[in-house]
């Protein structure tokens, strides 16, 4: 019994760890009271048939609205392009484009196998400095969690979605999630590919900046670099 009683402790440490460190996060509040950032991070969620997933085009469609209120002056969507007949970014990239979003404000990364190859290849690669999180309401405790240790100053922007079947697991994957989340914000391992700096996101700010008349490029912690391109994660 005290063995059963000490096991069920340590399970929920990393939970608890979570719900401490992000306590700040409203995963219910949606995108209407979001402050503004210069970019959101969109975490993928898979393709079905080549197309979003319901779950991804719930978080593409909050992106969207950010991006149309004007809480943020580009977009990052970040997914698995691990197979060339698999390519959740530019899945993501094409349904943002259908819903508003310019091409030119858009930036991808290839390699976002998991919630910390995302976080930590959109700080160490992409530059990113600040930025808003998309994803579900049940995940953006985890994702807030992952980008702060990271280095993103982040805020996270939960999607409610309703209490089906689909809503339990995918909190039930929080509970081992939460361990892994919590070995990565300690060791804080190298995503699976680093590569030089990309600059599609300083590209998708300049843009901005061009057209609002604003000179400073660099807000969010940008800097200089070379383009890596697509073949990261392909």
């Amino acid at each position: 019994m005290q063995a059963a009683m000490v096991c069920c402790v340590l399970a929920l440490l990393p939970a608890t760890w979570l719900r401490l460190s992000t306590g700040d996060v409203r995963p219910q509040a949606g995108t209407a009271h979001a402050p503004s950032a210069p970019v959101a991070l969109v975490f993928g969620a898979g393709l079905w048939d080549g197309e979003p997933s319901p779950y991804l085009a719930h978080r593409l469609d909050a992106a969207a609205d950010l991006y149309a209120k004007g809480k943020v002056r580009a977009v990052l969507v970040s997914g698995d392009n691990s197979r060339k007949e698999y390519d959740e970014p530019e899945a993501m990239r094409a349904y943002l484009a259908e819903r508003g979003v310019p091409g030119r404000r858009i930036a991808a990364d290839y390699a976002g196998f998991d919630t910390w190859d995302s976080c930590t290849r959109a700080a160490r690669v992409f530059g990113v400095g600040r930025a808003l999180l998309v994803s579900q309401d049940f995940h953006i405790r985890r994702a807030t969690a992952l980008c702060r240790a990271a280095g993103i100053d982040s805020y996270g922007v939960g999607v409610a979605e309703p209490r089906d079947a689909t809503w339990y697991a995918g909190g039930l994957r929080e509970i081992p999630g939460a361990a892994k989340a919590a070995f990565d914000a300690g060791v804080a391992p190298d995503p699976h590919f680093l590569g030089p700096h990309e600059r599609g996101v300083d590209s998708a700010l300049a843009d901005a900046a061009r057209e609002s008349g604003d000179g400073d490029v660099r807000e969010g912690g940008h800097g200089s670099g070379h383009e890596s391109g697509h073949e990261a994660g392909g």
